[in-house]
């Protein structure tokens, strides 16, 4: 399923909120020399390849609610989001606990009450806070397949979660196709965002039942074992 988003509004989300992204984009370089947040670390190129990708997707998110950001890093996209919706109750979720800190440092710093950092596996969290969000969200973590399973047990059904990735989105979810019963949601589309000349994939589940009995597995297994292989006769 394709949808695009007008690339003016994305132009508007980041004027009105580029004094404060701007501010964040400053933090986060100062946070990579302690630590590697993410991969650039020059100024103009986290603005442009990593806040204004993240951006894009804001017109996909409710205007409330809470949502959460799988795999977090230096606060990509989380952080974006809460800056851009102040309305979101923002929790930023890594299992490495010196990126945990620098994060909450940095959402600290530029007082962002509606942001909470977690430090802990996805899975370990998702037992303790199963389907307790409206979205939940990842950006280049891992394969679209193995995120599926990571994300779907933390939002509520009838919500959505989506992954922000490349091109290869179709080709990761090829072996997973008739099989999506065994996470709840039956369908997984992309939809593609074209914002300021160039197009960026947005893997979105749907999710219209709860997460089936056993989902989600202890930590390691969505890779080791993905559920797409071991459910395989299941259509």
């Amino acid at each position: 399923m394709g949808e695009s988003i007008n690339a003016a509004e994305i132009k508007k989300i980041l004027e009105e909120n580029e004094e404060r992204l701007r501010r964040y984009v400053s933090l986060l370089v100062k946070a990579n020399e302690l630590a590697r947040l993410t991969g650039p670390s020059d100024e103009e190129t986290l603005w442009r390849a990593h806040v204004a990708d993240c951006a894009s997707a804001v017109p996909l998110l409710p205007e409330r609610g809470a949502v959460i950001d799988v795999g977090t890093g230096g606060g990509l996209p989380g952080i974006v989001w809460a800056v851009c919706r102040p309305g979101l109750r923002v929790t930023l979720l890594d299992s490495i606990t010196r990126k945990c800190a620098l994060v909450d440092k940095i959402a600290a710093a530029m007082g962002l009450a509606n942001v909470s950092v977690v430090c802990s596996r996805s899975e370990d969290y998702a037992k303790k806070q199963a389907e307790k969000f409206d979205a939940a969200a990842a950006r280049a973590v891992c394969s679209a397949g193995v995120l599926a399973e990571y994300l779907t047990p933390l939002r509520e059904a009838r919500r959505t979660s989506a992954r922000l990735q490349g091109p290869k989105a179709a080709e990761e979810l090829a072996p997973a196709a008739g099989k999506w019963k065994s996470l709840g949601p039956l369908r997984a589309a992309a939809r593609e965002l074209r914002a300021r000349g160039h197009g960026a994939l947005r893997r979105v589940w749907d999710k219209v039942a709860p997460t089936p009995k056993g989902i989600p597995r202890r930590p390691g297994m969505a890779e080791k074992f993905p559920w797409y292989l071991a459910n395989a006769k299941k259509k």
